[in-house]
């Protein structure tokens, strides 16, 4: 009974998951993959406690050992933000949690297993503020990660980066470990204390879930009208009256036909790709996904498409792609719904 008290926690937050996730931004196998994850660096961290218990006086381990605990958790959440996986306020902060909660799965079996005195009623008051503790200090640093990754993709597009940006990233990456370190260290009333865990963790996640569903809204919204404009203007050859088709016009002097050709239809796929990719968002957030699943042939097609997409990308050359990159770059949270669509096409 213990043991599944020490469940508990993790249990109650994929319950909270699939409450706030309208967009079903992450499956249940990843979710759980994370929280396999989390227990693994719970592992990892158990045996680097045991090499710097040595080193470290135990005066000063509840100010280190947050500190670790912390960056290691982090190395999957790096993975995560550096492969594009993590794109929204939101679903950082779902797969923050996650890590956070395999963590506190296996600290807490740890205590049941050196703390036999321990009664139900404490491993459940110990256990949610602890898992509270690691899945928000961990959702927090996911956050500033792929945030920082928006930016470092800015940076190489020779875009121009808020100081304000910079100035969130940092402050997402440090404020993490010393709300850790503080928990730890500073020690109140444990019933204040559990209030006041429970107030910061849950109004940055119901701040997150405001913030980012509008953003979301708007990536939908905005992004859509436009392409769908771009693609009328493609089929109905007039492509020249846009924005993007004034620019391509611009350059077409300086490259081969076949290749302005080349050019043309890699814009046309990735415009097709785009909107197909974001449609299915709109329709998971809707709850239609399941009334309007993709038929054998429009999977067959939208993955015929990817393919000559990428074989046009080889094609091209690296003058055309530079010249055509501001037209078809796909921005971080375009490449996951592409990504999402290309993985339901596979099924």
């Amino acid at each position: 009974m213990l043991f599944v008290a020490a469940l508990l926690p993790v249990v109650i937050y994929i319950f909270v998951v699939y409450q706030i996730d309208n967009f079903s931004l992450i499956s249940v196998k990843r979710l759980l993959l994370l929280i396999l994850s989390g227990m693994l660096t719970a592992l990892a961290c158990f045996g680097l406690f045991q090499l710097t218990g040595k080193i470290i006086p135990e005066s000063q381990s509840d100010s280190v050992n947050p500190i670790i605990e912390e960056m290691v958790k982090a190395v999957p959440l790096l993975w995560l933000a550096t492969r594009k996986k993590i794109v929204f306020f939101i679903d950082s902060v779902i797969c923050g949690a996650a890590v956070g909660g395999g963590f506190s799965i296996l600290e807490n079996i740890f205590y049941l297993l050196w703390s036999n005195e321990m009664g139900i009623g404490t491993i459940l008051f110990r256990g949610l503020e602890v898992a509270l503790i690691h899945m928000g200090c961990s959702a927090i640093i996911a956050a500033g990660l792929m945030l920082g990754e928006r930016l470092i993709l800015r940076f190489r597009s020779k875009l121009s980066i808020k100081k304000s940006d910079v100035i969130m990233v940092i402050s997402l990456l440090v404020v993490a470990p010393v709300l850790h370190v503080c928990h730890n260290t500073f020690h109140f009333n444990p019933l204040v204390q559990f209030i006041f865990v429970i107030g910061t963790m849950g109004g940055l996640l119901v701040w997150t879930y405001f913030y980012d569903v509008e953003m979301i809204h708007s990536w939908l919204d905005t992004g859509l009208d436009k392409q769908l404009n771009l693609l009328d203007s493609i089929k109905n050859g007039h492509l020249d009256e846009t924005p993007t088709g004034k620019f391509l016009e611009s350059v077409k002097d300086a490259f081969p036909p076949e290749d302005f050709f080349d050019m043309i239809c890699y814009v046309q796929l990735h415009v097709e790709l785009s909107v197909a990719s974001r449609s299915r968002v709109m329709l998971r957030e809707s709850g239609l996904e399941q009334d309007l699943p993709l038929t054998d042939e429009m999977k067959e097609q939208i993955l015929s498409q990817y393919a000559e997409y990428k074989l046009l990308e080889k094609r091209l050359g690296n003058a055309a792609r530079m010249t055509i990159a501001p037209v078809v770059k796909f921005d971080p949270a375009e490449h996951k719904a592409l990504e999402d669509l290309r993985t339901e096409c596979k099924k």
